[in-house]
């Protein structure tokens, strides 16, 4: 399926959003902020066959799949070259933050760069190495909108960690926008596919006649692009299954309630599903968040998209008792990105474990890391962060261990490497070791015949 959206006509829209007491919530009101969903299951059944015919059909599926979704007629499905050029297609403006959201993202992504190791202790020596995966597919929505952003925090952490063909997928727009193909050849991209929804993570985790298969595929995406990840998953590898976007705000009343507000709109923007929520220790700052969210609405061009996000079960604006509830709540909500706005931000960002990115301070606005501060955009959704963080260099990269033993290493070892595997039935383990030290035994001083 395509990421194509219709262009909203936004007129009138009036918002209503009311501050709402956290111990006043109900079960049924608690589940809708805590378990919140990437819409993979609604989609599932319609996402099975589009993957299978890639599968089967190559090129001549994601022709007809481009026709049928986005009514759009593809003849090149690989526009490398289109990408090259897109540099000059594009204003200089343009360029230049293309170039500077990359220089930053890819100088903040070196930092995190394994280093391999090897340590020597008693005869053992010890290690981990780290080499890339050689082929990654980086998935860049599109559709009737530019993201070349998104292309920039796939592409980007993937070249870092040096993988040898990186290539990206984005909807096949008529034509695509010239800023995504820029920034996608910019941050380093190999191959360029015009190809989107469902059936450019099956062309990606499978090939076709065009497009080269990968061992892995990242990005965001709809929920048919999440679900069709979830589908080829075990076959290839894939980062996560994200959802709509989120943010949580926790505040106290130093905060400005206008930026607060700013901040949740902000999100809002981005999908009818987004989940957008404020809370804060103090009743007064919540309705005033609640006021100014009511009063910015109306004036944004995509006001329709936010007033549907803040009416979701996992948007709203609260006020707990405490700080301490605040926080408790903030670390179950466990939100793609967590902005604090509160006089002590560093100590509360150390009582809340689980979050996608922090933004910490009133001059940290969530599109800063969007787009240009550095850090990656791509971030689990849905409660992911209580488990996982986002797409970073480690995405790209796999480990090995290493070891060497000397002779009397392995001669301190073997009593206890013999007597569990012998408690566990492997006699054949126990004596691969025996006959080394044995061996060495016979030979005197340690030392093993060549």
């Amino acid at each position: 399926m395509s990421d194509r959206t219709e262009g909203e006509t936004e007129a009138s829209v009036e918002v209503a959003v009311e501050a709402r007491a956290v111990a006043d919530l109900s079960p049924a009101e608690r589940r809708g902020f805590f378990e919140r969903s990437a819409g993979v299951d609604a989609v599932r059944e319609d996402v099975v066959p589009i993957v299978s015919r890639v599968r089967a059909e190559g090129d001549a599926a994601l022709r007809e799949f481009a026709e049928e979704f986005d009514d759009v007629t593809v003849g090149n499905l690989d526009v490398t070259d289109e990408a090259e050029r897109a540099v000059e297609a594009v204003d200089d403006e343009t360029l230049a933050a293309i170039r500077e959201a990359v220089s930053n993202v890819r100088e903040f992504h070196e930092r995190q760069a394994p280093t391999d190791w090897r340590e020597t202790v008693d005869g053992r020596e010890l290690g981990r190495r780290f080499r890339p995966l050689d082929r990654v597919g980086v998935y860049v929505p599109g559709g009737a909108a530019a993201y070349p952003s998104s292309a920039i925090m796939g592409v980007v952490p993937a070249t870092v960690a040096g993988v040898e063909h990186v290539a990206v997928a984005t909807p096949p727009g008529d034509p695509v926008p010239p800023a995504t193909l820029a920034a996608a050849h910019e941050a380093g991209a190999d191959r360029v596919y015009r190809v989107g929804g469902a059936q450019a993570v099956a062309a990606l985790a499978y090939g076709t006649e065009t497009v080269h298969a990968v061992r892995k595929v990242v990005g965001p995406g709809n929920a048919y692009v999440t679900a069709a990840k979830a589908e080829v998953r075990g076959d290839v590898d894939i980062d996560f299954l994200a959802g709509p976007s989120e943010v949580l705000v926790v505040c106290d009343d130093s905060a400005d309630p206008d930026l607060v507000a700013a901040d949740l709109v902000a999100q809002a923007e981005h999908d009818p599903n987004a989940a957008v929520t404020a809370v804060t220790d103090d009743e007064t700052t919540a309705r005033a968040v609640a006021a100014a969210v009511t009063e910015q609405v109306p004036d944004r061009a995509r006001a329709e998209t936010c007033a549907a996000a803040l009416d979701n079960d996992a948007s709203g604006v609260l006020y707990a008792r405490s700080r301490a509830e605040a926080a408790l709540f903030a670390e179950e909500y466990a939100a793609e990105h967590l902005s604090i706005q509160a006089r002590d931000d560093e100590a509360l960002a150390e009582r809340i474990t689980n979050a996608g990115s922090l933004f910490l301070g009133p001059y940290t606005p969530v599109a800063a890391g969007d787009y240009a501060s550095g850090t990656n955009h791509v971030l689990p959704t849905g409660g992911g962060a209580r488990v996982y963080g986002g797409l970073s260099v480690d995405t790209f990269v796999r480990s090995s261990t290493v070891q060497r033993l000397d002779r009397a290493a392995l001669a301190d070892l073997a009593p206890t490497v013999t007597r569990l595997a012998e408690t566990e039935g492997l006699e054949a383990h126990a004596e691969s070791v025996r006959r080394r030290v044995e061996g060495a035994s016979r030979n005197g001083d340690g030392d093993a015949e060549e």
